[in-house]
């Protein structure tokens, strides 16, 4: 189902169509209804990427209104630290995803190509947000972000793992699509040495460069926890940050790029 947003400010934002329970609400900003200009026009969220400060600052304003919450914006270095966040937890935390158990606090990711991860317990008890660029999905050894938050997230849904796997909800916002990502065979190698089933997931392209399915990725880790509640992006061309330029930034795209965010709260 959508959900419906609390807030004082009208933004267009992409909302989720999951069966989000009630208290739970989710939300991912586009690049209309901001104040910023030039490459960063309009909504650019991001206060790292060369954007004048007072333009970013205004438009986080007019996106924590329209959220009627309080995104805590991290520092993101395409790694797994995962931060349990209070309501003091300031902008700047390093990390790349986060778990809130307390109302009032949004759990936000800014991306511009990289995949957001939206989760939420079926009971509303805990939400948790993920930034999965290639490297944090791939991690070490197997491990990256998705594993990572979900050893932190599982045990706060009051379930064994596997109950709360077969429970918990998963939205992916939109990222740089399957026609778009051109990577090289490292990528292919840094999925392939733990999951030789990723090979399905990547394409042969130009002068040995590959096509990668970012998204179908994503969701062959979740499936791998035992998460099969998954919704939003399934890699079709509508998801497709390259792609959408009315809609979408992107630096693979434009290379000078303001950021989106997609966030998800206890109300």
């Amino acid at each position: 189902m959508s959900d419906r947003l609390p807030g004082q400010h009208s933004l267009p934002l992409l909302r989720p169509y999951w069966p989000a329970p009630p208290g739970v609400f989710a939300a991912c900003s586009l690049r209309t209804g901001g104040v910023s200009t030039g490459p960063y026009a309009s909504l650019n969220l991001g206060d790292h990427v060369g954007d004048e400060p007072a333009a970013v600052a205004a438009n986080r304003l007019r996106y924590a209104q329209a959220l009627g919450s309080h995104p805590v914006y991290m520092k993101q270095v395409h790694g797994s630290q995962v931060a349990a966040l209070q309501g003091n937890t300031p902008d700047g935390i390093e990390a790349d995803a986060c778990i809130a158990t307390a109302p009032g606090i949004a759990c936000t990711i800014m991306v511009a190509d990289c995949l957001p991860m939206l989760f939420a317990t079926a009971e509303g008890k805990a939400v948790a947000a993920a930034h999965a660029g290639w490297r944090g999905l791939a991690g070490q050894d197997g491990r990256g972000v998705v594993e990572a938050v979900w050893e932190s997230f599982w045990p706060l849904a009051g379930r064994t793992r596997d109950e709360a796997a077969r429970a918990t909800l998963a939205w992916l916002g939109p990222c740089i699509g399957p026609t778009a990502f051109e990577v090289g065979p490292e990528v292919k190698q840094a999925f392939g040495a733990h999951d030789r089933g990723t090979a399905d997931l990547f394409r042969p392209h130009a002068a040995g460069k590959w096509l990668a399915d970012l998204p179908g990725l994503a969701r062959r880790r979740l499936q791998a926890l035992g998460l099969t509640r998954v919704y939003g992006n399934d890699g079709s061309a509508g998801w497709c940050t390259v792609s959408d330029a009315s809609r979408f930034f992107s630096h693979r795209r434009d290379r000078v790029s303001g950021r989106l965010a997609a966030s998800v709260w206890l109300g």
